[in-house]
């Protein structure tokens, strides 16, 4: 069973999500009429893109062990409100998908890596990182 683990405390100098979607396939006739058929009441895949310029190289190693440490046991992310969600309030759909459940409530999003950080050299002693996360509903 999957642990959190926890994401360096460090503040990005970007970021960007784009909320997930609906499990469909649509089908279209060839007079253009169109059926959906689809497979469930949450989305799926929202994605998390974090990117860190002119950080130091012990911060840059620091997302590098993280990436190696949760994918080792193929665990989820737990992000800082003081560090890469700074500013972000808690009801945000960044973090839960609202409405989701029957009874109305939201589901809280767990984020996993969506492949290993890219990490550019910028200067001796600095880099600039790109972090991309995938937004998973597995349950517990």
């Amino acid at each position: 069973m999957a642990t959190n683990r926890n994401f360096p405390n460090i503040k990005p100098s970007s970021r960007s999500y784009t909320p997930g979607r609906y499990p469909q396939v649509e089908f279209v006739a060839q007079n253009g009429a169109k059926t959906v058929l689809r497979y469930g009441n949450k989305k799926t895949d929202a994605k998390l893109s974090l990117g860190f310029t002119n950080i130091t190289d012990s911060q840059a190693n620091e997302i590098l062990n993280s990436y190696e440490e949760v994918n080792s046991d193929y665990d989820y992310i737990v992000f800082s409100k003081l560090g890469p969600m700074a500013g972000i309030e808690d009801n945000s759909l960044l973090f839960k998908q609202a409405g989701a459940n029957e009874d109305g409530t939201a589901v809280e999003l767990r984020y996993r890596f969506d492949g290993p950080p890219t990490v550019t050299s910028v200067r001796p002693g600095r880099s600039n990182v790109q972090c991309k996360f995938v937004a998973c509903l597995d349950g517990d």
